[in-house]
């Protein structure tokens, strides 16, 4: 059995993005004096993942070009939507059954994002594993990471590092 995985950064009040969808402000704080001796390793954590889910706007910005070769899911509505060759498209509507049926088969789905997508699957109930950078950056307003009226999920801290003041955290359903 395979799991899904969301793994993104959040500024400390809660959002993801600025409200046009930007992200320049995912940044450190320049200063490494309580990094962790140990430390997230993003490349091996990519490696373990099959599939990498991401809604339309993420795409459009371009973010699916920092995972070149990688089998990419874009959810999307529009019917047209069009992605590079080897991208796949799925709407709201069948995304969930389509990535439980790839769980089903052993494989492992990150959940890039965004906000919509991500809450769908909050909404499901079906997010396995949580790693959730805290950007030292408090933003005021933006895209949320959690919207309202999704389940009570309880969790287990199992590893945090620190990096350039950005504490990330990786949790498992208790």
């Amino acid at each position: 059995m395979g799991k899904i995985v969301l793994n993104l950064a959040m500024s400390l009040d809660g959002y993801i993005a600025r409200k046009n969808g930007a992200y320049d402000w995912i940044v450190g704080q320049d200063d490494t004096k309580l990094d962790t001796a140990g430390q997230l390793d993003f490349n091996r954590f990519l490696d373990e993942m099959d599939i990498i889910v991401m809604g339309k706007n993420s795409y459009v910005q371009g973010l699916a070009v920092e995972y070149a070769g990688r089998n990419i899911v874009v959810v999307a509505n529009d019917a047209d939507f069009e992605v590079m060759a080897g991208h796949v498209v799925y709407s709201g509507d069948e995304i969930i059954e389509k990535m439980l049926a790839e769980k089903a088969n052993g494989k492992n789905i990150y959940l890039f994002g965004g906000g919509l997508t991500i809450d769908a699957f909050m909404k499901a109930d079906v997010i396995d594993e949580f790693i959730i950078g805290y950007i030292p950056t408090i933003l005021g307003e933006g895209i949320p990471l959690f919207y309202e009226g999704n389940p009570e999920i309880p969790l287990h801290l199992n590893e945090v590092y620190i990096s350039d003041g950005t504490i990330i955290g990786c949790y498992s359903r208790r």
